[in-house]
């Protein structure tokens, strides 16, 4: 998930280390805590891989970045040719890892790179995951209601108000990215000419 976000967030542009640091909290710090202790290591990794490299000496084109002493606070990361193609590799995966609480959230937010289809593939795996979370708390609370106190049974049902909200949530994002890969004709138009019916 850390690459992903990584590569993701260099694709759009180079980035000093703080900036990076910055916008990986804000992407990530929303779907789960992110530690800056794993970041450096990550960093270090997919530099080996060769996915990303380092520019030591453009540091000041990084707009926003306040200067920083240390090796680190002069580092520029930047994708490399093999960082975009697996980056792509990454973005096209649609499978169960890409359904899960904890990696859904990082791909929803690198979708504006991510090909049409491929979002369409990852909206529906995830909504059938909580389509199935729900039977299963629907059940249990079938099962047990009677047997919870009020607090423990407002929680379990908190818990199922929240799973029917993100799956009329993705059902909508669904429709819109289905009626977007759609083509609409203008019906004002000929259907071979492209004018205006005579």
């Amino acid at each position: 998930m850390l690459e992903l976000a990584v590569l993701g967030l260099l694709h759009e542009s180079p980035l000093h280390g703080y900036e990076l640091r910055q916008r990986l909290k804000a992407t990530l710090g929303t779907f789960r805590a992110f530690s800056y202790g794993s970041l450096y290591p990550t960093l270090r990794r997919m530099r080996d891989a060769g996915w990303i490299a380092e520019d030591e000496g453009n540091a000041d084109v990084v707009a926003g970045a306040p200067p920083l002493t240390g090796r680190r606070g002069k580092v520029v990361y930047k994708l490399t040719a093999e960082g975009k193609e697996r980056l792509a590799e990454l973005l096209a995966e649609a499978g169960p890892s890409a359904w899960e609480d904890e990696t859904f959230g990082v791909h929803f937010a690198f979708f504006g790179q991510t090909a049409p289809e491929v979002r369409v593939r990852i909206l529906e795996g995830r909504r059938t995951r909580l389509e199935e979370r729900r039977e299963g708390v629907r059940a249990s609370l079938a099962r047990t209601r009677s047997r919870l106190d009020r607090y423990t049974l407002q929680l379990q049902e908190h818990g199922l108000e929240s799973v029917e909200r993100e799956v009329r949530w993705l059902t909508e994002l669904i429709e819109t990215e289905r009626r977007s890969a759609t083509p609409q004709t203008d019906p004002s138009t000929h259907p071979t000419t492209g004018r205006g019916a005579p």
